[in-house]
């Protein structure tokens, strides 16, 4: 079997947990509708993935989120309750320092956006450690559209079975098989764990 030359994370609920029900409380306290009408607003209308495909700036975004929503806190006020809804996963995150201390090159692959980056990069060092970031926002597609695949590819200069895929979302991973790469479906670190230990030959714990 062709040993992984590369490996490539996922990052919401992979390395970084989430929950938008927190935003949706934080935002709520500074507008005119509850939060369960702002959850609506952020994971029931196209709003989020249009941003999260690139579709909207950060101040676009903003700004329509505040038309639907009454919202009328300045847009630092919004980045910071928008942005806190993660929390660290750190087995995951001891298993990618792992892996990295053994020589292989890691990427992260996500859908997401502008400023949840922004407040990543601030507040989790470890997001700095990988070799490179390939971010929906940035190309205009969302997993698992083949064309973000392509480019991970052309990212890492690896393909087929040398790179090595986590995620927790089954179709992004029956994407990643289509196109010859190992996989890991996550569902929970100490089974992720096993298996990349297994994968890539590493001791195990």
């Amino acid at each position: 079997m062709t040993r992984a030359r590369a490996v490539v994370f996922d990052l919401g609920k992979v390395l970084l947990e989430f929950d938008y029900h927190i935003a949706a409380r934080a935002l709520a306290e500074n507008g005119n509708r509850s939060a369960d009408d702002i959850f609506k607003v952020l994971l029931g209308t196209p709003l989020l993935l249009r941003y999260e495909r690139g579709l909207l700036t950060s101040q676009e975004f903003y700004s329509q989120f505040c038309a639907v929503t009454g919202y009328a806190r300045p847009l630092e006020h919004f980045e910071e309750a928008f942005g806190a809804i993660f929390s660290p996963i750190n087995s995951m995150i001891q298993l990618h320092a792992e892996v990295r201390q053994a020589g292989y090159p890691t990427f992260i692959f996500s859908n997401t956006n502008e400023l949840a980056i922004r407040h990543i990069r601030k507040t989790y060092p470890f997001f700095a450690n990988f070799d490179g970031y390939i971010l929906s926002y940035e190309h205009g597609w969302m997993k698992p559209d083949p064309k973000l695949y392509e480019v991970v590819e052309a990212q890492c200069q690896r393909r087929g079975a040398e790179v090595l895929y986590i995620d927790d979302r089954a179709e992004n991973i029956d994407a990643a098989r289509e196109r010859g790469w190992q996989t890991i479906l996550h569902e929970s670190p100490s089974a992720t764990r096993a298996l990349v230990e297994q994968t890539l030959g590493l001791p195990q714990s």
